[in-house]
């Protein structure tokens, strides 16, 4: 049997506040569905092990990140299934957030930030010397733009190599552009693992991040 190349851990999104369990029909679980899916299904041939997190409850819950522990339990348990490997995080909203608070585990090469939720005053140094691809829509109203952009800021000074790119005319569900949200994903998401090269597009956006501009409309 082949040995894994690496693992795809994706995290799905949540609320603020809640410690309602969530079950198998969570909305926000199942929006990660279908980009779970295109990961899975171009990923295999490469070498990649993809597994969903689901968290016992749907809130971060202030200090106590309720999300933060179960990924890293997800994370330890992936781990022991298929090998000390490179890992890279996938997540949208809350998931993005408590992907980039796991960006500390020594394994971790890489987080993709789908729509991120990163309030003003989120740490940002556990993502020293990682890859953050922060994908946001100009048109989110639960996530505001601008707190990406000032995270990609922090994370860009605190040592981490940092793109971000603006899905214009996209909120936060990322519905209306679903096919972009995917392709990005998928292309980071191989990039990572050294399965192809980065593409021309998320190049740019990396290099012009080195100058400063951490806003890449497509």
């Amino acid at each position: 049997m082949r040995s894994p190349l690496a693992i795809v851990l994706v995290l799905h999104g949540g609320k603020e506040n809640s410690f309602d369990p969530v079950t198998r029909t969570n909305l926000a679980g199942l929006r990660m569905r279908p980009i779970a899916a295109s990961l899975r299904a171009r990923g295999r041939s490469h070498g990649l092990v993809l597994e969903t997190v689901r968290y016992r409850v749907r809130g971060w819950n202030g200090e106590e990140a309720s999300p933060v522990a179960d990924a890293r339990a997800a994370l330890a348990g992936a781990r022991a299934r298929h090998g000390d490997v490179p890992v890279v995080l996938v997540g949208h909203s809350m998931g993005a957030r408590t992907a980039l608070r796991i960006a500390d585990d020594e394994g971790v090469t890489t987080v993709v930030g789908l729509a991120p939720w990163t309030p003003r005053d989120e740490p940002a140094d556990q993502t020293r010397g990682r890859r953050i691809l922060l994908v946001q829509g100009d048109r989110d109203t639960v996530t505001p733009p601008g707190d990406s952009l000032r995270f990609a800021q922090r994370a860009a000074a605190a040592g981490a190599e940092v793109a971000r790119v603006v899905v214009r005319g996209d909120g936060h569900p990322m519905l209306r552009r679903w096919p972009t949200w995917h392709r990005l994903t998928v292309d980071a998401v191989l990039a990572a693992v050294g399965a192809r090269p980065l593409t021309p597009l998320l190049t740019d956006a990396f290099d012009r991040a080195k100058g400063g501009d951490f806003d890449v409309p497509i």
